[in-house]
């Protein structure tokens, strides 16, 4: 079952550094595209790397990371005080919203450290836009522009900004700090 699984990480690594090494073309994983490059704030920012997010060996999503400044560093992309965007797309039937605000609580927990009381109301706002199930094909897509903040963007709808570029690098810290979500996630979206 691990040789599987590396294989298929083997492949999906390859997919992602393809699509992102040629000009206008596109990263596709699992059948998804994701584009090379966005506009974020009038500043173009490329695909870094794209993962799995696998729980109990199932595919939830896919995590598309876009920076300004591409870096295989986990902790250079994190602290990068300029745009940003990691897209989730979902590949799973049903994410329950409950589990989705649970595994962001688990998140910050894990990476946030001694700012967490200091994110804690910022992070109740956050969680409380996360009251709907996601299905297959639906997307989170999460924009952080520096001193503006932290656009969240559910099913193609803006909910909303949370301020400060230490809630974002809380946030990136979920799938790139020292104990990320998924391992093989954040090695993916590192484009390693």
């Amino acid at each position: 079952m691990r040789k599987i699984m590396g294989l298929g990480l083997a492949l999906l690594l390859t997919a992602a550094a393809a699509g992102s090494a040629g000009g206008a073309s596109a990263a596709t994983v699992k059948g998804v595209s994701f584009a090379d490059t966005v506009d974020l704030g009038g500043r173009a920012c490329r695909l870094n790397g794209v993962g799995v997010r696998t729980k109990f060996f199932v595919s939830v999503y896919l995590g598309a990371l876009y920076l300004a400044t591409p870096s295989g560093d986990a902790a250079a992309a994190v602290a990068a005080d300029e745009p940003k965007r990691t897209l989730l797309h979902f590949v799973h039937s049903k994410v329950e919203a409950e589990k989705i605000r649970e595994a962001w609580r688990e998140g910050f927990a894990a990476n946030a450290g001694a700012d967490q009381p200091q994110l804690a109301e910022r992070l109740g706002r956050f969680e409380a836009w996360f009251d709907q199930d996601l299905l297959e094909g639906e997307q989170i897509v999460l924009t952080y522009l520096p001193g503006k903040g932290t656009e969240v963007s559910i099913k193609g709808a803006v909910r909303g900004v949370i301020e400060g570029a230490d809630f974002m690098k809380a946030l990136w810290s979920v799938w790139l700090g020292e104990k990320p979500v998924d391992a093989g996630l954040k090695k993916g979206m590192l484009g390693k």
